[in-house]
């Protein structure tokens, strides 16, 4: 049974910098496909940023691109968000989330999902 928990939410003033992890066990991370998400209440889910364990090819929103970045430690099966210079308009509850089959984009269907860890940014 593949389970994804993320860690390293909290608050933090603009500026500020956060790093988000999110450990995967039954999943084959060094394979496959694995991105985060934000949701903020009453808005649609975004797609922040994925990471191809094929080709290490990484994609990021226009949102973050510049200040975020993904990465993963195959050997511990755990991806990582480092997101920098962070807005207020950032805050949202982040979800990691990681796709069978090929392919590896924002736009296709995930399969497993976190539970999310909030980041709140303020001004």
């Amino acid at each position: 049974q593949v389970q994804l928990v993320e860690s390293g939410g909290g608050s933090v003033q603009a500026g500020g910098s956060l790093r988000l992890s999110c450990a995967a066990s039954g999943y084959a991370s060094s394979r496959g496909c694995m991105a985060w998400f934000r949701q903020v209440p009453g808005k649609e889910r975004e797609g922040v940023a994925r990471i191809s364990a094929y080709n290490g090819g990484t994609y990021y929103a226009n949102s973050v691109r510049g200040r975020f970045t993904i990465s993963q430690d195959s050997a511990k099966s755990t991806v990582y968000l480092q997101m920098n210079s962070l807005k207020p308009e950032d805050t949202a509850m982040y979800y990691c989330a990681a796709r069978r089959g090929g392919g590896c984009s924002l736009t296709l269907s995930f399969d497993y999902w976190g539970q999310g860890t909030q980041v709140t940014v303020s001004s």
